[in-house]
């Protein structure tokens, strides 16, 4: 039997990928794992590819409360968090909640915030609460902060540390379309207006039933948890890392790899479901050694990958 409101989910991904998102499969299908494994999703690539457009596409489809702030140098904490202001009828002050407290919060060019105002939002979307003036108020649930980055050679950017770009469960870019689809997109324009035009195709408690079973129902049994520990390891142990996947790595592969169980109709993880996320899962968390900084951590990551051996039985 196929896990609890698996043909909804995948309803979304065809349905955007087919009316919006031609090509952009792999990139809706991380989406999905990202958000079906509880975590937060770091679209990195060059201006003008899709990324926002992929963003607001996902929010529409998911039916969810959405918010938006556009990241500049001159943004603060408080225009994200919210913040305390006097009521005069009253006679007290009153919280004005910030675009944070809606169910997906869309950061566009999250690097061209200043590192203060980073770190605010960041330490939101690990802690799912908001501290303002000493009193804390929960963010609703689910909660998914897709935020986009441009390269951060461009000017004006403030690049995310490791550390904080560890709280994002899955990166990855867009990619130019194939020959034949840009120029379909060239020769119809851009699709901005169509996204108005999308209903939503799953409901909030479609959404929470589904993570549940991700959460309780996909079965990682012994062999993948070796597999992925040894992945880890050697991560930890290559001559070009100066510091590998963390332990919330691993923890994030595990529940990345039960994600994409999930999208392919199965209950139980196999080792093809953490090598296809291990490296949007892992790339991003490493550093490398100063000498070998110029490689790209993806391809390290991967062969990586095809290194360790793959458990069979």
């Amino acid at each position: 039997m196929p896990p609890a409101k698996h043909a909804e989910v995948q309803k979304v991904i065809d349905a955007l990928e087919h009316r919006v998102l031609h090509g952009k499969e792999r990139a809706l299908r991380l989406s999905l794992i990202a958000l079906l494994a509880g975590g937060h999703l770091l679209l990195e690539d060059i201006p003008g590819l899709g990324k926002t457009t992929l963003a607001l596409a996902l929010s529409a489809a998911l039916g969810l409360s959405f918010g938006r702030i556009q990241c500049t140098s001159d943004l603060l904490p408080s225009d994200i968090t919210g913040l305390s202001i006097y009521d005069r009828d009253a006679g007290k002050f009153r919280f004005i909640e910030g675009p944070i407290f809606n169910n997906i919060l869309l950061a566009d060019e999250i690097n061209r915030a200043m590192p203060k105002t980073q770190s605010a939002m960041l330490e939101a979307m690990e802690e799912r609460r908001v501290t303002v003036e000493g009193t804390t108020y929960p963010l609703p649930e689910p909660f998914l902060v897709i935020a986009t980055q441009n390269p951060v050679e461009q000017v004006g950017t403030y690049p995310l540390p490791e550390s904080q770009l560890d709280r994002f469960l899955i990166a990855t870019g867009i990619g130019y379309p194939g020959a034949d689809l840009e120029k379909a997109i060239i020769r119809r324009g851009g699709i901005r207006e169509e996204l108005r035009d999308i209903a939503p195709l799953l409901s909030r408690d479609d959404l929470l039933e589904a993570r549940r079973t991700v959460r309780e129902q996909i079965q990682l049994g012994e062999l993948l948890i070796d597999y992925i520990y040894r992945l880890v390891e050697a991560t930890r142990n290559h001559p070009y890392i100066l510091s590998g996947l963390s332990t919330r790595g691993a923890i994030n592969l595990a529940a990345a790899a039960q994600a994409a169980a999930y999208l392919e109709r199965r209950d139980y993880v196999i080792p093809e479901d953490v090598q296809l996320v291990a490296v949007p899962v892992g790339a991003h968390r490493l550093i490398l050694r100063p000498q070998h900084e110029a490689l790209p951590k993806q391809e390290v990551l991967q062969s990586i990958v095809a290194s360790v051996p793959v458990p069979r039985g």
